[in-house]
């Protein structure tokens, strides 16, 4: 059985005859007979009494009709969804992302793209640096935001999305607290706070402390970047954090610019370039790029 063969038919009965068919289906008469004798005989039934004015649907052809047009229905669903899968409208996203995304407003562009692409399904989740680029390695998600470490693997593409600065923060008693700028030599003899090793701002604490010829005693960790600054503003240490997590809402920290600065922190949007992403996650990469401008929110006030 052939799917023609039953589109011959259908076109046979909504027409009226197979002449009307032929001239719809913009095909031979013979061949739109040929094949839907070849269906009866394949069928081993009689769907159609064929008289010289009419065709009439036999008892057997009228409950294969309507098994006919459901077919039809469920194919010309598929050809929707097939067409709406492949321009982006339907699918599903998995999005990896670090806690501190600010100044770009993720939960606003993600809600603005789910507006215009309502059947996406849109999925979450939190994570540092090296589990995010192990999730995209493992295809656990789609599309990573993340600061950009100093190499990227091979098959791993990264694009803008924001700048962030990373400055020091003290209790607001601490001895330099009303200091302007600090070196981070300033805090070497202080115990830090910090997230756990293999996150990208332990890496970079880490770094800027061996560049400075010392290494920071970190008694504190915590996965929770507001945690780390509460921490610090009930004055059990010190810390290394993006701006925006300092100038949040909260306890009162002392904030200082790292001398010689700033010491920015840029973050982008990356995904495998070794297997191409579904039509869904090419539309919400293209989306965020596009809103990582149009959603910046202002830094927090000190």
């Amino acid at each position: 059985m052939e799917l023609r063969q039953l589109t011959y038919f259908e076109a046979v009965v909504a027409h009226g005859g197979f002449g009307r068919a032929a001239q719809h289906l913009r095909i031979a008469q013979p061949a739109v007979s040929t094949q839907v004798r070849k269906l009866e005989s394949e069928l081993g039934v009689t769907l159609l009494r064929r008289t010289t004015r009419r065709v009439e649907l036999t008892r057997a052809g009228e409950l294969f009709l309507a098994k006919v047009r459901a077919v039809q229905d469920e194919l010309a669903a598929a050809r929707t969804d097939l067409a709406l899968l492949a321009g982006g409208d339907i699918g599903r996203v998995r999005i990896g992302a670090i806690q501190a995304l600010d100044p770009f407003d993720l939960s606003s562009s993600l809600a603005a793209f789910h507006r215009r692409h309502p059947d996406v399904e849109l999925v979450l989740r939190p994570g540092r640096v090296a589990a995010l680029l192990d999730a995209l390695d493992h295809d656990h998600i789609d599309l990573a935001i993340c600061p950009l470490p100093g190499e990227l693997p091979e098959h791993v593409t990264a694009a803008h999305l924001f700048t962030d600065e990373l400055v020091l923060i003290t209790a607001p008693e601490h001895p330099t607290a009303t200091a302007g700028a600090l070196p981070i030599t300033a805090l070497r003899d202080e115990p830090f706070v910090c997230l756990p090793p293999a996150s990208g701002l332990r890496a970079r604490l880490e770094q800027l402390a061996a560049d400075a010829g010392f290494t920071p005693r970190i008694p504190f960790e915590s996965a929770s970047l507001p945690q780390l600054r509460d921490l610090v503003a009930h004055g059990l240490g010190v810390a290394l954090l993006a701006r925006s997590v300092a100038e949040a809402p909260g306890r009162p920290v002392a904030v200082h610019q790292v001398d010689p600065g700033p010491v920015l922190r840029p973050v982008g949007l990356l995904h495998r370039t070794d297997r191409p992403l579904v039509p869904a996650a090419q539309a919400c990469r293209a989306f965020l790029l596009r809103s990582a401008g149009a959603h910046r929110r202002p830094p927090h006030a000190s």
